[in-house]
């Protein structure tokens, strides 16, 4: 179904995002939540990097010796 979204979002400079869902068969009101959730997929996905590369600096700084109880102690 996110391929229909996709379509949509990259097509609606040329054509109104009215016809572009009644031709695709797509509610607008999910598509409009499909675009909302976009931004909130992002913010999550930077989140889990920052969170990752903390988690890598950890690991490294203690000479690879720390495992997970440790390392969440750390945090």
């Amino acid at each position: 179904m996110s391929e229909l979204y996709r379509m949509v979002h990259a097509e609606k400079a040329a054509y109104p995002i009215v016809l572009l869902c009644r031709v695709l068969k797509v509610a607008r009101s999910s598509y409009y939540a499909w675009c909302e959730g976009e931004a909130a997929r992002r913010a999550r996905q930077a989140a889990d990097d920052a969170l990752a590369n903390e988690i890598t600096v950890l690991h490294i700084a203690s000479r690879h010796t720390y495992g997970v109880p440790r390392i969440h102690a750390e945090l």
